[in-house]
């Protein structure tokens, strides 16, 4: 059974999701944690439920969804799991935070490159890697499939999509990645996204205002790919 546990992190208030099940073995999806007492929130949650944090799990790497990845490594010996296509974002992170007002994150780590498609297993959670350019070069989703949960980054938010008049973003691709990649899962599966709160594909697919020009709806009976809308 999954547990989820989210916090709101950095200035931005990002989302940054502890992932466990009954093994104890866990994964920590874009760590936010800026400064001593936000990390404090996530070495408790650790403590207390007896967890071996073992991945940290990126989206992508824009400074506000990393900067607690040195401590998970640090502290815990984690892995670090990031698209090979988001090594430019890297490349440029010190200009694109210090350009926002914010701290530089230590971005100094290793990191196992993912691939789309890639099935990733933490305890006896298994996650598929989503690749969804768009709102950056690498973006990537992690869908556990037997639980219905999606992490969506920045690709995806309730009512939303990802800004896509940053650095290295591309509105086409993003657009391409939610309809071709997201929108086909499950109308019931749960979305977690980077910011904001959570929502579901169903809602997503039938009310985000970002998608309706994409979707294709039925004059008469007005349903909208198989969902009634009125």
């Amino acid at each position: 059974m999954i547990n989820i546990r989210q916090f709101i992190c950095n200035p931005y208030e990002e989302r940054s999701y502890l992932v466990w099940d009954e093994t104890g073995e866990a994964a920590i999806v874009d760590p936010g944690f800026l400064g001593p007492e936000e990390l404090s929130y996530l070495d408790r949650s650790i403590l207390d439920n007896h967890l071996q944090l073992r991945s940290v799990l990126l989206t992508h790497a824009h400074f506000d969804h990393i900067y607690g990845v040195r401590h998970c490594v640090t502290e815990y010996g984690a892995s670090v799991r990031l698209h090979p296509d988001e090594k430019t974002v890297l490349q440029g992170m010190e200009r694109f935070a210090r350009g926002s007002g914010m701290p530089v994150p230590d971005g100094n780590w290793p990191f196992q490159e993912l691939r789309d498609g890639e099935r990733i297993r933490i305890g006896s959670l298994e996650w598929t890697v989503i690749a969804t350019p768009g709102h950056s070069p690498g973006s990537v989703c992690f869908y556990c499939e037997a639980e219905k949960q999606l992490f969506s980054g920045d690709t995806l938010f309730a009512g939303a999509i990802g800004n896509t008049q940053l650095p290295w973003a591309d509105y086409d691709k993003e657009i391409v990645s939610i309809m071709d990649r997201l929108m086909g899962l499950d109308g019931d599966v749960e979305v977690h996204p980077g910011h904001g709160g959570g929502t579901t594909i169903g809602y997503e697919r039938t009310h985000n205002p970002f998608l309706q020009p994409f979707n294709w709806k039925d004059p008469e009976t007005g349903w909208v790919d198989g969902i009634e809308t009125r």
